[in-house]
C-alpha cells in the first residue's frame, strides 16, 4: 500500500533530541563570547543547557474521526533568573528538543540585550500546520496548551507567535488557558489579536524593529539607503514587513523569496503586489512580476543589504565567499553558521545579528504584557517610539563594545546579553 504523508509524520528518536545543528551553533556561539569575556565556569556550565524542559507526546484527531496522531510537543525555559520565561510557539515538521533549546537560549541573550525582565523560553509541536484543517488546528492548539499548562502563566512563562503560529493560535491558547482558571487570562500570551487585548503594531514588529537598526548601520556604514539595492530571503511575516519599510525608505527590493523560490528583478521589485499576491495564492510559486531564481542564487545576488529572514543555516562556509552586499541583516534565528561568521568578518562585511536584529518582536511582544498586566492601552505612535528608543540604544551599545574590544557585533550582542544575565544570578546567589 502507497505510504501517504500526514502533517505528524515524524518519528520520535529519543538517542538524537539534544543533537541537533542549531543547538550546537547556540552553545558554541555562548562558548566563544564565555571565553572571550571569561566567565565564572560555574555561570558558563549553568547557562549551557535550559533550566526547565517539557517533551509532551499527546493524540489529536483528524476531522473525519478515523485517524488519531501522537504528536510530540515541547516547551524549554532557558534561565528563570531574569523573571517570567519569553518565548515564541512553533508549529513545524523538524521541530525537535535541540531546536527549541536553541531558540530559547537566543531568547535568553535577545531579552537581556534589550533590557527587557524576562529570561528566554520556546516551545513547539512537531507537525505540518499547512496539511491541517482550521478546526484540527484549533483541537490541537487546545489540547497542546493543556499538556504545558503547568509550565505557564502571566508571571511564569508567557508563549507568542513563532513559525507556523499567528494570532488565532495564540487567541486559543489563551482561551483554553482562561477555561482552565475561570476567568479571562488575556495576558497569558501575547502576539493575540488587538480586539483580545493583543498590542498594536506587534504584528510589524519584527520586521520594523530589523529596519530601525538597517537605518541605523547604514549611517555608520555610509550606505544612502536612498539609492540602494536589497534581497529579502523569507517572505513570510518578518521578511514581508522588512521589505515593505526597506521600501518606505526608499531602498529598492530586487529580490525576494519563500518556500517556493525566489523572485528577482534588476529594476525592482513592488513589495505590496508581492503582498497581494501572497494573500491570494498563499506562496510566490507561479508569480510572474520577476524572474524565477533559486533561493541559493538569491543570496548570492549583488546588492547593499541581504535579509536572511528564513530558516537556520542559510549562510554557510560553502556560500560566504560568496555574498555580495555591504549589510547582512539577519531576520531570522540562527541564518549563519560560525564558519560563515568567520568569512564575512574576514571580507569586511557587517553583520547585525539574530538576537539585536529580530528583537522587535520580542519587545513589542513585552509591550503587550505590560499593557495587559496594568490594563492599559498605548497607541501604534507611543508603541513604536519606544521600540525605536530601545532597539537603536541596544545597536549602539552593541556597536561601541564591538569597536572597542574588538570582535565581531555577534559576539559583542552575545557579550551584552550574558553578562547581564551572569550580573544576576551572582546578585541572587544559589539556593539553597
Amino acid at each position: 500500500m502507497e505510504h501517504v504523508n500526514h502533517p505528524f509524520d515524524q518519528p520520535l528518536n529519543p538517542h538524537t533530541e539534544w543533537d541537533d545543528p542549531m543547538f550546537r551553533l547556540a552553545q558554541q556561539q555562548f562558548l566563544n563570547a564565555a571565553a572571550i569575556m571569561n566567565l565564572d565556569e560555574n555561570i558558563r556550565d549553568r547557562l549551557l543547557f535550559p533550566q526547565r524542559t517539557l517533551l509532551v507526546s499527546f493524540p489529536s484527531r483528524r476531522d473525519d474521526y478515523s485517524e488519531v496522531e501522537t504528536v510530540f510537543g515541547y516547551r524549554v525555559q532557558h534561565v528563570l533568573t531574569m523573571g517570567p520565561t519569553k518565548g515564541g510557539i512553533r508549529y513545524h515538521e523538524d521541530v525537535n528538543l535541540g531546536e527549541v533549546s536553541a531558540l530559547a537560549m537566543w531568547m535568553t541573550w535577545k531579552c537581556s540585550l534589550m533590557e527587557l525582565p524576562f529570561g528566554g523560553a520556546k516551545g513547539g509541536v512537531r507537525i505540518n500546520p499547512t496539511l491541517l484543517s482550521r478546526p484540527e488546528l484549533q483541537r490541537l492548539t487546545r489540547r497542546y496548551t493543556m499538556e504545558i499548562i503547568s509550565m505557564i502563566g502571566p508571571e511564569r512563562d508567557i508563549p507568542a507567535p513563532d513559525m507556523g503560529t499567528n494570532e488565532q493560535i495564540m487567541a486559543w491558547m489563551m482561551d483554553t488557558y482562561s477555561q482552565q482558571v475561570g476567568y479571562p487570562v488575556p495576558e497569558i500570551v501575547t502576539g493575540k489579536p488587538v480586539v483580545l487585548g493583543g498590542s498594536l503594531g506587534r504584528a510589524e514588529a519584527t520586521g520594523r524593529g530589523l529596519v530601525y537598526l538597517i537605518v541605523e548601520a547604514a549611517g555608520f556604514l555610509n550606505i544612502d539607503l536612498g539609492t540602494s539595492t536589497a534581497v529579502v530571503q523569507g517572505f513570510g511575516n518578518v521578511g514581508a514587513n522588512a521589505a515593505k519599510f526597506l521600501e518606505e525608505n526608499g531602498v529598492q527590493i530586487i529580490a525576494v523569496s519563500d518556500v517556493s523560490g525566489g523572485l528577482y528583478n534588476a529594476n525592482g521589485l513592488s513589495v505590496s503586489a508581492l503582498q497581494q499576491y501572497v494573500e491570494q495564492h498563499r506562496s510566490l510559486a507561479d508569480c510572474t512580476l520577476g524572474e524565477r531564481i533559486s533561493n541559493e542564487a538569491l543570496l548570492e545576488l549583488e546588492c547593499d543589504i541581504l535579509v536572511p529572514a528564513a530558516l537556520q543555516n542559510q549562510i554557510t562556509e560553502a556560500n560566504a565567499a560568496h555574498i555580495k552586499c555591504r549589510l547582512v541583516a539577519e531576520g531570522a534565528n540562527g541564518p549563519t553558521t560560525l564558519e560563515a561568521d568567520e568569512i564575512l568578518q574576514q571580507r569586511g562585511i557587517f553583520v547585525l545579528p539574530d538576537i539585536l536584529g529580530n528583537a522587535g518582536g520580542v519587545t513589542v511582544s513585552y509591550f503587550e504584557w505590560v499593557q495587559g498586566t496594568q490594563n492599559v492601552t498605548w497607541t501604534l505612535e507611543e508603541i513604536n517610539r519606544r521600540l525605536h528608543m530601545i532597539m537603536t540604544r541596544a545597536f549602539h551599545r552593541t556597536l561601541l563594545r564591538s569597536q572597542r574590544d574588538r570582535i565581531t557585533m555577534r559576539t559583542a550582542a552575545l557579550i551584552e546579553g550574558i553578562q547581564r544575565v551572569a550580573e544576576a544570578k551572582l546578585a541572587r546567589g544559589v539556593f539553597p
